[in-house]
This record gives structure tokens, C-alpha cells and sequence, in this order.
């Protein structure tokens, strides 16, 4: 397996930037996570309940080993005040040997 395979970034959209900034730091706590981007004023448009919604989102860009996704997402799926939270996983095919390696030893 290539180094970078063995890791994830993770989606999650919060409603502010208080929701994002307490799930970040409550992952980084808890080592399930290397690093947290947080990107506010997003906008969001989507379908919920059979109809189209839109509204203000900040999205988080969760860096982590894939050894530490389930914990990540229970931890999420318990803290996050949607009914539905976005928890997407996108896994890594390349990154450099520096930045891997940081990240593993920030996440375990």
C-alpha cells in the first residue's frame, strides 16, 4: 500500500463557524485527527424533505489516518446538530513523504 493510501480527508458542513470550531477541536483532542481547515461561507443548495434548500455553511476538511475514521465519525455523527451531517470520506493517492509522516504522528 502506498504511504499516502492510508490516509482520508474527510468532509463534514457545519451550520457556523462555533459548530465547526468545537467539532474540530474536539477531534484534535481526542487524536483523531491531524489537522482541521475550516472554510466559512459556503453556501449550500440541496434537497431536504422533498424540497430544494439552501443556506450558509462553514465545511471542514478533516485530515486523518483511515485507521481513525470510524471513531471520527461517531464522534461527528454524537456532537453534530444535524439530523443528517455530511460525513464524506475521500481517500489519498499521493502527498508528500514529510507531510504524511507529520500526519501520522499527529493522528494516532
Amino acid at each position: 500500500m502506498k504511504p499516502a493510501a492510508k490516509f482520508a480527508l474527510v468532509l463534514v458542513t457545519a451550520p457556523d463557524l462555533k459548530t465547526a470550531r468545537a467539532l474540530a477541536k474536539s477531534a484534535l483532542q481526542g487524536r483523531l485527527i491531524a489537522c482541521a481547515n475550516l472554510i466559512p461561507k459556503l453556501e449550500s443548495h440541496y434537497w431536504w424533505q422533498g424540497k430544494i434548500e439552501s443556506g450558509a455553511e462553514v465545511l471542514l476538511i478533516l485530515k486523518t489516518p483511515k485507521t481513525r475514521l470510524a471513531a471520527l465519525e461517531k464522534l461527528v455523527l454524537a456532537r453534530h446538530p444535524y439530523d443528517t451531517p455530511e460525513f464524506l470520506v475521500l481517500p489519498l493517492s499521493a502527498g508528500s513523504k514529510k507531510y504524511l509522516d507529520w500526519l501520522s504522528a499527529a493522528a494516532r
